[in-house]
């Protein structure tokens, strides 16, 4: 079989299906490899306005080496290749923080629901904690100097030494892209996969693309999966006589981008910071200063916004986003700074969620394809999608494990727990706890 003929075909142009490229990319015998991105705009959804935030060691155990692995590769890729300029990398001291008046008085953290991220509850409630033995494994620390709220706030370091880091998830995924292209990797934007082909032995060999109004066949053996909260929506249109339903939907994130007088652009070798805490509205904001002196805000979800077309654009709700300029009036201003807080984005996202709190990352049984249709020997039908919070933070080991299942070469991560089986009920609950 030739190398056209086992070529790859990944569907979805976000920062999931770029890190597979890359990584499928960087093989000593790599065949052809081609994304297709339907949306008119690279990186419209998480893959640009998520918060960036990555960290080594804030997972439940069936993440813990996926976890890991990325955190490694991310800051391998940072140190190699200029992270810090070229897509704003950088360590980051993280901390959860509770105001003055909101705390129970013995400083103990709030338990967090069984399905903590649809329930609004904060990322850092995944946090090991601090080592040094202090309340509950954290250890005080001194608020960053743009959080004014803090002033007499109780402030928990949660992040052990260089566990968490941050970077610019936009400006990440173009870097990305164009190592990729460098590579040859093949970019088809805007375009639409409209069927699945096959040979005489009914092996997938081929798929239908539209491009700029003309269709496209595009020889494959393999098909790749990773189109973020359409995932699933992809696969059911290609796989209509399928009976597998791939259990992934939408979670919708409001966010800020924010400038103020007080954090700037900071000198190499000064921590950012991750902030984790609680608002009186009854949410729990997420905030991360960057390298670029801004600060992105988040942490207002919510299962309730319909996930637009693959095409289409969601509209932010302006309620939402006035809560968030709110907080952050609250947060890190005061009378003198308000005139001087600059609101530089706003944005709107929808995260892939899995309900057992875990991504998948799996080849799908050819006996689930329907219509009789087969994979050929080295091909196969792939997908990575349900990453939730951590689909930045994941990422990169995300793309080299699916790179080595795709190629059926040992994974350099244990991803037997984040395949397409239910798992026994103590598992999927650990996962959830």
């Amino acid at each position: 079989m030739s190398k056209k003929e086992t070529a790859t075909v990944i569907v979805g142009g976000g920062i999931i299906g770029l890190s597979i490229a890359y990584y499928l990319s960087q093989s000593p015998s790599p065949s052809p490899i081609h994304i297709l991105e339907t949306s008119a705009t690279l990186f419209p959804s998480a893959s640009s306005h998520a918060a960036g935030f990555l960290t080594r060691d804030w997972y439940t155990p069936p993440l813990a080496a996926l976890g890991a692995l990325s955190f490694d590769l991310h800051r391998a890729l940072a140190e190699a290749h200029g992270g810090r300029e070229k897509w704003g990398f950088g360590r980051s001291v993280s901390s959860s923080f509770v105001e003055e008046g909101y705390d129970d008085g013995k400083g103990e953290r709030k338990e967090r629901p069984e399905d903590w991220l649809r329930e609004g509850v904060s990322r850092a409630e995944m946090a090991v904690g601090g080592d040094d033995g202090g309340d509950g494994g954290f250890r005080k620390g001194e608020p960053p100097k743009w959080l004014k709220a803090a002033e007499g706030g109780r402030v928990d370091v949660l992040s052990g030494e260089f566990s968490t880091a941050n970077l610019d998830p936009h400006r990440f995924c173009h870097w990305l892209l164009q190592e990729c292209l460098s590579a040859g990797v093949v970019l088809h934007h805007p375009a639409k996969i409209l069927s699945v082909g096959r040979d005489d032995r009914s092996e997938i060999s081929h798929v239908i693309v539209s491009k700029a109004g003309r269709e496209e066949k595009i020889s494959c053996r393999r098909l790749v999966f990773a189109a973020g909260a359409w995932t699933p929506q992809a696969f059911s249109n290609l796989f209509t006589s399928s009976t597998l339903s791939l259990p992934v939907t939408a979670l919708s994130g409001h966010s800020l981008i924010v400038r103020v007088p007080t954090w700037k652009t900071p000198a190499v070798g000064t921590d950012c910071h991750a902030v984790f805490t609680t608002d009186p509205k009854g949410f729990f904001p997420e905030m991360f200063s960057r390298v670029d002196g801004t600060i992105w805000l988040g942490g207002l979800n919510s299962a309730d916004i319909p996930l637009p077309e693959p095409c289409g654009k969601a509209t932010a709700v302006t309620e939402s986003l006035e809560q968030l300029r709110t907080t952050a009036r609250r947060l890190y201003g005061n009378e003198a700074d308000a005139d001087n807080m600059e609101f530089v984005r706003e944005a709107l996202c929808f995260r892939p969620v899995n309900p057992n709190g875990l991504p998948i990352l799996a080849r799908i049984p050819e006996g689930s394809l329907g219509d009789g249709l087969r994979t050929s020997s080295g091909g196969g039908v792939f997908v990575a999608s349900g990453h939730g919070p951590w689909g930045i933070s994941l990422s990169m080991g995300t793309g080299k494990v699916m790179a080595e299942l795709i190629e059926e070469r040992p994974t350099s991560a244990d991803i037997s727990g984040l395949g397409l089986q239910v798992g026994r009920k103590e598992e999927v609950l650990k996962a959830r706890l």
